[in-house]
């Protein structure tokens, strides 16, 4: 399927728009001056740890333990990930070398 310039233009310009403003609206409802509500602080906590173990599950969620290779990369690089943050308390060192791990044994 061929677009036209119009639409590329188009779809380009609302995808740059949309990341622009998903950038400067926080800083436009909580200025430097403002108090940040509570219920903000309490997100801004919590939903890290949140959208990294629906990562988790959403990854994990199609292993078989049944069939070959009975989910064993899986939970060699899951290991491997969990023994590198406790660590060395690295996220990108854990995730970079057990993305590698996993590379490397399926």
């Amino acid at each position: 399927m061929t677009y036209t310039n119009i639409q590329l233009f188009s779809f380009f310009g609302l995808v740059s728009l949309a990341t622009i403003l998903t950038r400067v609206i926080p800083f436009l409802l909580f200025p430097e001056n403002k108090k940040v509500p509570k219920f903000i602080i309490y997100l801004s906590d919590v939903l890290p740890y949140t959208i990294i173990g629906m990562l988790v599950i959403y990854c994990l969620k199609d292993i078989s333990f049944t069939s070959k290779p009975y989910a064993l990369p899986e939970s060699i690089s899951l290991l491997v990930i969990t023994f590198l943050h406790l660590w060395k308390k690295n996220t990108l060192l854990s995730i970079g070398l057990g993305t590698i791990l996993y590379m490397v044994l399926i």
